[in-house]
């Protein structure tokens, strides 16, 4: 049986309250959990002590016994001091593909011709202004 560390959805509508709880992950988000290990409110301010409320104890011997908190319980955690968490990479499906960047890479090359190719006229014409007084 694996075992999650997770929250489980209380609270009115618009009104979230969150029960800290040890389930089997194969049951539902709200539904049969093995034990309440604390609780998180998010609608009291972040610096309030009630905010989120953990039995650190439980915690971890919850976690010998191989149970695993979710990326938000693994938030909290690391906060208390009991994990270190591990950040997760950025997708990379939102980086643009070689096409795009060889065009991206054809852009500034000519963006930086036509910089370059503006200051040089702008060099040679104080030349050519001495060359007609003479």
């Amino acid at each position: 049986m694996s075992l999650k560390i997770r929250m489980a959805r209380g609270g009115a509508k618009k009104r979230p309250f969150y029960r800290i709880v040890v389930a089997d992950s194969r049951m539902p988000r709200d539904g049969r959990f093995i034990e309440k290990i604390g609780h998180h409110n998010p609608m009291v301010p972040k610096d309030h002590p009630d905010r989120v409320v953990i039995d650190l104890d439980r915690v971890k011997h919850w976690m010998e016994r191989g149970a695993k908190p979710s990326d938000r319980i693994a938030r909290f955690l690391d906060d208390a001091g009991i994990v270190n968490r591990t950040y997760n990479e950025q997708p990379q499906k939102s980086a643009p593909g070689e096409k795009a960047k060889e065009r991206m890479e054809a852009k500034a090359e000519k963006a930086k011709a036509a910089a370059e190719a503006d200051a040089a006229p702008a060099e040679e014409a104080p030349a050519e202004e001495a060359a007609a007084e003479e």
